[in-house]
Formats: C-alpha cells, sequence, structure tokens
C-alpha cells in the first residue's frame, strides 16, 4: 500500500517527516551528467592545496603532532588502518605499530567502550593513531570517545551540514569547539606527550582528527557544504553503501561520477578525500587524491598474518 505524506505523517508522527524527506532526496536527486564521462576532477592548482583549511583550522598549523596520522596527511601521503571489531588486547597490541591508524569499529560491531578503553591502556602510544567509528554523532558518544583518549572519529552516513557540525563540535575544546573537560584515561595516556610550555587543552584540539563519511546520493548532492564545516578534516566515502543506496556498481562511469562530485567538492573546501574500499589507493583515477581508507597495507611493509578479517 502506498501512502501520501499526510497519511504517513498521520501513523508516525514528526519522525516519519525526516523519512520522507530522505526517501525523496534519493528518487529526485539530479543526476545530470552522471555516466556520461563529462564529470571531470577539478585541477589542483598551487596556491589552493590539499588540505589548506584543514591545516588553518588548526590554533598552531606549525605544531608537531603526535597524531602521525593526522601529521602523514598533512604531509601529502596515504594512510592505511587495521581493522577492530572485537576485544583482544594480544591482536591489536601485535597489528598497531604496523599501521598508519587504527579503526576501532562500533557501528557494526557489538564491542564496548570499555573494550576500546581497554585496548588503547594496554599498548598506548603503540604506534597507529587510536580513530574510533562511532555508531552515531551524539554528545554522548563522541563524549565516551573522547575520554578514553582517541585521536580521531569518523562519522557514518553523514548526509548534510548539521550533522557534519555535530560529528566537529564535540572533539574540541574551546575556542575551537565544545567538548568539555571530562576524566578517563585521556590525560595520563597523552599529558606525557604534551611539551613543556603547551597547553594541553590546545595541543589536543590541534591533534584530532574528524572524519565524515559520505554513503548516500543525498551525501553526494550535499558534499560542498559538509565538507566546508570548520573542524570536518576528512570527507571519505562508504563505498559499498554508496553502490546500495545509489544503485550504481562501483566499476561503472555514473558511480565514479559520484566520487568525482564528493572529490571536487572537499577539494574547494580544502579537506582532504579518502575512500572506505583502501583499493581506491591505486587503478582509480582519483587514486592520487585519495588520502585515507579502511585497512590496506602495512606501512613497515609487513606481512599481516591475520589478514583478510577483522577481529
Amino acid at each position: 500500500m502506498k501512502f501520501s505524506c499526510k497519511t504517513f505523517l498521520a501513523l508516525t508522527g514528526f519522525a516519519g517527516v525526516a523519512f520522507v524527506a530522505s526517501a525523496e532526496a534519493q528518487t529526485t536527486a539530479d543526476i545530470s551528467g552522471w555516466g556520461t564521462g563529462e564529470v571531470s576532477a577539478e585541477t589542483v592548482v598551487s596556491g589552493r592545496p590539499w588540505g589548506w583549511a584543514m591545516r588553518d583550522y588548526m590554533l598552531d598549523p606549525d605544531r608537531e603532532l603526535f597524531n602521525t596520522a593526522k601529521a602523514s596527511l598533512l604531509a601529502g601521503e596515504q594512510i592505511f588502518s587495521h581493522y577492530v571489531t572485537s576485544l583482544n588486547i594480544e591482536r591489536y597490541c601485535e597489528e598497531a605499530p604496523h599501521y598508519d591508524y587504527t579503526w576501532f569499529e562500533m557501528q557494526h560491531s557489538l564491542m564496548s567502550y570499555a573494550d576500546v578503553a581497554a585496548m588503547l591502556a594496554a599498548c598506548p602510544k603503540v604506534g597507529a593513531s587510536p580513530i574510533l567509528r562511532l555508531p552515531d554523532a551524539s554528545e554522548g558518544a563522541v563524549q565516551k570517545a573522547m575520554d578514553m583518549g582517541m585521536l580521531g572519529v569518523v562519522v557514518p552516513t553523514v548526509d548534510d551540514a548539521i550533522m557534519a557540525r555535530e560529528a566537529a563540535r564535540y572533539t574540541r575544546f574551546p575556542p575551537l569547539a565544545r567538548r568539555s573537560l571530562g576524566g578517563g584515561q585521556l590525560f595520563s595516556i597523552w599529558g606525557p606527550e604534551v611539551k613543556q610550555g603547551e597547553n594541553f587543552l590546545e595541543t589536543m584540539s590541534d591533534n584530532m582528527l574528524v572524519i565524515v563519511m559520505i554513503e548516500t546520493v543525498e551525501g553526494v548532492n550535499n558534499a560542498l557544504e559538509i565538507a566546508t564545516v570548520p573542524g570536518v578534516d576528512v570527507v571519505m566515502i562508504g563505498n559499498a553503501d554508496l553502490s546500495n543506496f545509489s544503485g550504481y556498481a562501483q566499476d561503472s562511469q555514473e558511480y565514479h561520477d559520484l566520487q568525482i562530485k564528493v572529490r571536487n567538492a572537499t577539494y574547494r573546501a580544502g579537506k582532504l578525500y579518502g575512500n572506505a574500499a583502501f583499493a581506491n589507493f591505486e587503478g582509480n583515477p582519483l587514486s592520487s587524491d585519495s588520502r585515507l581508507h579502511l585497512q590496506g597495507p602495512a606501512n613497515d611493509g609487513w606481512d599481516n598474518p591475520n589478514v583478510p578479517g577483522a577481529y
């Protein structure tokens, strides 16, 4: 049975409005030019490099970062992670020294905040920068990640600037944003890394890395407004879900055009572009621009005996 918007609202209440609007945005998206080969990557010019706004947002753009993943990104490098989905301290401590960052997964796992905190505490400053994919961008979720000592967050399925703002606002302290001062193991892990004479809160804010994922057609259409939100550092495509939501195979021209649209918007905003599927780091026309990936090769050539598969 097909309901009108009015009938749907009567049955479901206000929450249904957002659902209907989202569904309509997906089906009425402007797809002019997709699949024609006419959508092209904008040229990078020397006076407007990748990531300029990401660096400019820092309180001290010249600060030496202990978030080595962020430092590598600002240096123009591609970075890769290992993938943690359950509590396994031994395996985490074995793998983390060989990767640019650890992707702790809490969107699609039953892992708890306590599990993540235990692994981080067991091997602090092990090499890979600790980054957590949250189930959502609520204040409570982000603050727990911050208090346990994360140096970055990944927020899934960001469709507009409001969602992007929620992803960024609780990760950095005032005056940049509105992260509150809590407890946890944050101070014991990262306090010793703050140089004498530097402000702890300012240093932590500058070391934060905020990654938002675009996974829907609606997100692609709003990519520029998402990327320009202050505090967002990296705009990453969730490749499998973007294929599911758009209906286009990842090897199709239409899908490639979606990637170009996100890439162009991210470049215009002065941020960095990435793809969850690490296969995009080579063999794709945009590979040189794709800086951050989920999984991929170890940064020191280590042959990971646990690949493939997360844990």
